[in-house]
């Protein structure tokens, strides 16, 4: 997620992974009624505070219309309009489960989730990899610790300190059991981040 101490982009060889994505989940769409034919909503994705990307969904029979802007490596914003097909399965104790047809040209996957590019489609098609596959155990547990900052709406990196205080929306209870679990998170990853340097520099013979 950026910053000092945060995240493990800086490792050779590593590759995107979904934590890197804008997620646009199909359960979190079908729970708030947004699926429903002739409804419009607008998502929004936010980072320590700040949102960092929003999209207009429009439901009709059978598929969702996406409405978006884009742009590659800070060149020029591109609109961005087309339909995602909604797919649905029967559950065991009745009703049905919706699910997207990824968008991507040749894919048309089944998934309950899609990840937004210049065009919000599947993993396989962005080529994604999940965290754990690019981490050590340091690596874990900084990028929990740091996944708690951003719910916080604290700026990233454990070294960055934690008197950033109570974001306005958030009870207090709900603060303080997050304050508490981000404490032990980052006890445990400046643990591990001493002992890879004590390593590191035994080894370069300092």
């Amino acid at each position: 997620m950026g910053g000092f101490g945060s995240g493990n982009h800086w490792r050779c060889g590593t590759r995107n992974t979904v934590d890197d994505m804008k997620e646009l989940r199909i359960a979190k769409l079908a729970s708030d009624g947004w699926l429903d034919s002739g409804r419009t909503c607008s998502y929004a994705w936010s980072r320590t505070g700040s949102t960092i990307g929003d999209i207009q969904v429009s439901a009709a029979a059978g598929h969702i219309l996406l409405n978006y802007r884009s742009r590659d490596n800070g060149g020029a914003w591109q609109d961005q309009c087309y339909p995602v097909q909604i797919d649905r399965t029967p559950c065991h104790l009745g009703g049905a489960r919706p699910w997207f047809l990824c968008p991507a040209r040749g894919c048309g996957n089944r998934v309950a989730v899609l990840y937004g590019g210049a065009i919000f489609a599947c993993r396989s098609c962005h080529g994604l990899g999940y965290p754990s596959e690019n981490e050590n155990r340091r690596d874990r547990a900084t990028r929990r610790a740091d996944k708690l900052r951003d719910r916080l709406e604290w700026p990233p990196g454990i070294f960055e300190g934690s008197g950033w205080g109570r974001p306005k929306h958030m009870h207090h209870a709900t603060y303080q059991r997050l304050v508490s679990e981000y404490e032990e998170r980052e006890a445990e990853a400046l643990g591990l981040t001493m002992d890879w340097l004590l390593r590191f520099n035994k080894c370069r013979g300092d």
